[in-house]
């Protein structure tokens, strides 16, 4: 057995993985610049006790580094309706806020999205490099569920936007 992984090809790797079904969240903060946001698919509950959380971002990303000198952020878990919202944050863009309504989370500040499902007001707890990416542990702080959600979860699915039907 080898000590080096097999070469896998990328197309491929994503391919397999995207039959996975993900949730779309935005992680936004604020720092002295102004509001800062990015689309992550990859955000997943780290621990009970106590309360963590965690989500990878992209180590080449331009938002993620201002995100983490924030040192705190707000996890938007994006509700089916809000694709549109999506592609803002996943894109590159001067001020992907404009037009999007939002107020401010109660403990770190930092932007929470109007019309969301729910939301994860958290303080950054950990950073560990993995790859391409940097797994990123976030304390919870605070959190809730829409009052009046109605929407279901954005979902990443094999390529595309999806939405859970019961």
């Amino acid at each position: 057995m080898s000590d080096h992984p097999t070469a896998i090809d990328p197309s491929k790797f994503r391919t397999v993985l995207g039959h996975f079904p993900t949730g779309v969240t935005v992680i936004s903060a604020e720092d002295d610049a102004g509001k800062v946001g990015l689309a992550v698919g990859s955000f997943f509950s780290v621990s009970l006790d106590p309360p963590l959380v965690g989500f990878a971002a992209g180590s080449q990303s331009s938002s993620w580094p201002r995100i983490r000198e924030a040192g705190r952020f707000c996890v938007n878990v994006l509700g089916d309706h809000q694709e549109d919202v999506c592609r803002v944050f996943a894109g590159k863009g001067e001020d992907k806020f404009a037009g999007i309504g939002y107020d401010a989370a109660p403990w770190s500040g930092a932007p929470r999205i109007h019309d969301v499902v729910a939301w994860i007001d958290c303080e950054l707890e950990a950073v560990h490099p993995a790859g391409d990416h940097d797994l990123v542990v976030g304390r919870v702080h605070d959190l809730a569920v829409a009052d009046d959600v109605k929407a279901h979860p954005l979902i990443f699915y094999r390529g595309g936007y999806a939405s859970l039907e019961r």
